[in-house]
């Protein structure tokens, strides 16, 4: 069973910084591609940040670019998201999710999410 579990969300002031961690079990991970997505109240889920199986290539949202971090350390089946000078429409649910295809949309496998606030 596949499981993709979030932690590291909180709330911080605008300006300030935060490291998601999505901790991975149940699969191969080294031979998956890993995303983040956010989801809003009210709004869609969208895309975040990618990463592929070896980290060698990642994908962005321009309005992200330069301020989110993607990594993955797969010796700890593990997947990261540095997020530093937060605004507060950065608030949003957090998710990771896992693919054999690093996409900005389909993945096969998604964590429960965690919550970001960010205070302005």
């Amino acid at each position: 069973q596949v499981q993709l579990v979030e932690s590291g969300g909180g709330l911080v002031q605008a300006g300030g910084s935060l490291r998601l961690t999505c901790a991975a079990s149940g699969l191969s991970f080294s031979t998956y591609s890993m995303g983040w997505f956010r989801q809003a109240p009210g709004k869609e889920r969208e895309f975040v940040a990618g990463i592929n199986w070896t980290g060698s290539s990642t994908r962005y949202v321009d309005s992200m670019k330069g301020r989110f971090t993607i990594s993955r350390d797969n010796a700890k089946d593990t997947v990261y998201l540095q997020m530093n000078q937060l605004k507060p429409e950065d608030t949003a649910v957090y998710y990771c999710a896992a693919d054999r295809t690093l996409s900005v949309s389909k993945y096969a496998y998604w964590g429960q999410g965690t919550q970001v606030t960010v205070s302005s």
